[in-house]
């Protein structure tokens, strides 16, 4: 029966109309608000079940598609579907947005509604950009989520959040900027703004390198990618509990998804030849931006600096498919591959860690957040040096910080461990020092996740206020052991969801495979 149902249509359309129904009920009635928008989120991630249940994962087609003439002098259309890359993440932002609305139950009391709406809509958003099949659909989508996240910034953040507001703007909106750009170019290769001709339009490698670079520009900036990540630690720290989860758990997985959608299938020449360069700024995330989280004295600097070393996997484990292909970028390239051979294990085992690495992250970064978000509440501090001695006051809340904290650091039986080892061991197979070099992720992630536990959780009680702490509320309980229990789930049972995309990414890959230079 759900089937038939427009369900794309309405997980995206449902928190969007909510944001506006819980906006207009206002801060007059701020319990109703509270009511009206977790209904609305609740409702959202339930009609991700028959998405869920009715999805085929045999199939690389999309799936659950819906087409209507959106502006027809230009052939754009309301084009959604799902597969399994996009149907994952769809899941994890609805999951998140009902999490972060009940967290912010008590914790806000100011513009009660409108901080929820703000969220509402930024849900609606996300999930329309990973359901969307029109490139400037997808690009209005992409860069309308700007707004309610610099209103959640900038309205509800710290001191210095016009500061961080700007700046998270002027990244992101520039970069996508040059999205544009090669968005029309392409439309007047194809003729047509729908994705799967913008994969199938044949292309020259100059023009290739052009719009990959264009792409580079957009989604780099949002997942982000170093040199192109100094904007993220500003908005992490100024933003709210909420926009700091949203931001970690789900914004920077759309800068992934949009290499996996984008970058590879339209533009798998210029990939291929580029891939140095995208290894390279992922090594340099995985060590340096390691190296730079052992420095923090903020406890959300420290996290993320860590979501940026983190996100280096997915990116790594994107590019470095060309170099499995061959050993190594200089080896020689045919001019063609043989549709009919079996892919390389290899590439799909560093596609599979990509994805199972952005859900990980998904849900052990918004996690740390809400930890830090729990802490910030009872002292309003988030600097290591005023705390210490946390167990003895909080004991729940400490016993899942430090699990939360291993599983960044890649505890095995963590989902933490999954994603990371499966794109090292891929890496293997490109070349070892490259997994040497993404393998040390293992032993800073350790050293930073110990170094902020050691300070924060264990040791005396320095500070009087720290002795005065209540343990987590029922609220932050069921948030945070719902989410141990995922982080669980999916350390020790990666496979349903790894079946889920398993297929769709054997496609990309076969897409990738036939392209002029493979």
């Amino acid at each position: 029966m759900f089937a038939e149902w427009p369900l794309l249509t309405l997980v995206m359309w449902t928190p969007l109309v909510g944001a506006v129904l819980v906006a207009l009920v206002g801060d007059a009635f701020p319990q109703g608000a509270r009511r009206l928008a977790l209904a609305c989120a609740v409702l959202t991630l339930a009609w991700c079940i028959p998405l869920v249940v009715h999805f085929d994962p045999h199939s690389a087609a999309l799936q659950f598609v819906e087409q209507v003439v959106w502006i027809a002098p230009l052939g754009i259309h309301y084009a959604l579907g799902v597969d399994g890359i996009s149907l994952p993440l769809i899941v994890l932002t609805s999951l998140i947005n009902v999490l972060v609305i009940i967290a912010a139950w008590e914790a806000v009391k100011q513009q009660v509604a409108h901080y929820l709406a703000a969220f509402l809509a930024l849900a609606g958003l996300m999930n329309g950009v990973f359901a969307a099949q029109d490139a400037i659909l997808f690009y209005v989508l992409f860069e309308a989520m700007l707004i309610p996240m610099f209103l959640i910034i900038g309205i509800w953040g710290g001191p210095n959040r016009i500061y961080a507001t700007l700046k998270f703007f002027l990244y992101t909106f520039l970069g996508s900027v040059l999205m544009l750009i090669a968005l029309i170019y392409l439309y007047t290769q194809a003729g047509s703004f729908a994705l799967t001709d913008l994969h199938a339009v044949p292309l020259g490698m100059t023009a290739q390198i052009l719009i990959f670079l264009a792409f580079f520009g957009a989604f780099a900036v949002k997942i982000p990618m170093w040199p192109v990540h100094t904007w993220l630690p500003d908005a992490h720290v100024e933003a709210p509990t909420g926009g700091s989860v949203v931001l970690a758990a789900i914004m920077l997985k759309i800068g992934g998804y949009g290499f996996l959608r984008f970058s590879l299938p339209i533009t798998p020449d210029a990939a291929a030849a580029l891939d140095w360069l995208m290894i390279t700024f992922s090594l340099v995330a995985i060590v340096y931006i390691g190296f730079v989280a052992l420095a923090q004295q903020d406890m959300k600097k420290l996290i993320a600096y860590s979501s940026i070393a983190h996100m280096g996997f997915v990116t790594l484990g994107t590019f470095i498919i060309f170099m499995i292909y061959y050993g190594s970028h200089s080896a020689a390239l045919p001019t063609a591959l043989d549709s009919s051979a079996p892919l390389p294990q290899g590439a799909v085992l560093a596609l599979s860690g990509a994805m199972v690495q952005m859900i990980s992250h998904g849900l052990i970064s918004a996690a740390l957040f809400f930890c830090v978000g729990a802490l910030y509440s009872r002292l309003h501090s988030r600097q290591i040096n005023d705390y210490g001695g946390v167990v003895q006051t909080m004991p729940w809340f400490a016993a899942l910080f430090v699990l939360f904290a291993m599983a960044n650091a890649g505890l095995p039986g963590t989902s933490g461990f999954v994603g990371e080892l499966l794109v090292i061991l891929a890496s293997f197979k490109a070349h070892p020092l490259i997994a040497v070099l993404a393998a040390t992720t293992l032993i800073l992630g350790a050293a930073y996740s110990l170094w902020l536990i050691k300070r924060v959780v264990f040791g005396p009680i320095v500070a009087p206020r720290v002795a005065e702490l209540h343990d987590l509320s029922a609220r932050e309980a069921w948030v945070l052991g719902l989410l141990a229990a995922l982080v669980l789930l999916l350390g020790l049972w990666p496979a349903p969801l790894l079946h889920m995309m398993h297929t769709t990414l054997e496609h990309l890959l076969a897409h990738v495979a036939v392209s002029k230079l493979l």
